[in-house]
């Protein structure tokens, strides 16, 4: 079975991999939030409450992650130091870079632009996951909660997760939630995103050699 490789180096080495990994995710978040195309199914639900709500997208991301975590742990999931730090890092870091005006002025820029930032944002976050999922220390989550509802229910990861992930997309679209093009883009384009990632990482003088990566969460 393939598995993710692994940052080489100690816990610090491995830490500043988990941080920047979830920041390079909360930019590829913000470069789909720009393009005005469609966000990835938490990212609607996170607009969806942002827009009910006096909280900003980046708090309604972490109230969505916070939520996740404490049933995932009450369904028997383990909870890791990169599960915390996905759960709240990524929507500090969605504020601060939405609060940057050079970044928020992109939604003004036109379609081939961007169609450019929402095929972008998609990359970037494939990226952000294999350093953040290289680091070693938890799965997010969102990714939690698939897995130990997938282990308690019998039911096909696959199957698991697109259940879980469609009854958030309508769930988000009813609260007012972005969906579009972008979605359908994330859906279909975010699996092989994380498989390139890895293949860069695992060729990387970075990563431990394969075979000493077998215990990747």
């Amino acid at each position: 079975m393939h598995v993710p490789p692994l940052i080489r180096g100690s816990v610090l080495m491995r830490s500043v991999s988990l941080v920047f990994g979830l920041l390079l995710f909360a930019l590829g978040i913000v470069l789909l939030l720009e393009s005005g195309l469609g966000l990835s199914p938490w990212d609607v639900l996170a607009q969806g409450i942002s827009d009910k709500t006096s909280l900003s997208f980046g708090t309604a991301n972490i109230a969505i992650a916070v939520v996740v975590l404490v049933v995932a742990w009450a369904l028997g999931a383990r909870i890791g130091l990169g599960t915390v730090a996905n759960a709240v890092l990524i929507g500090l870091f969605v504020d601060w870079l939405i609060a940057i005006d050079a970044v928020d002025a992109l939604s003004d820029a036109a379609l081939a632009i961007r169609i450019v930032l929402m095929i972008a944002g998609i990359l970037i976050i494939g990226i952000g996951t294999g350093f953040y999922v290289g680091a070693g220390m938890g799965a997010g989550p969102r990714d939690s909660l698939m897995l130990v509802t997938s282990r308690r229910s019998g039911a096909r990861i696959g199957i698991t997760r697109a259940t879980i992930e469609v009854a958030v997309t309508v769930l988000g679209f009813a609260l007012g939630g972005t969906v579009g093009i972008g979605t359908l883009a994330f859906a279909f384009g975010i699996g092989p995103a994380v498989e390139l990632s890895f293949w860069l990482l695992e060729r990387s003088p970075i990563a431990k050699a394969a075979q000493n990566a077998s215990h990747a969460v």
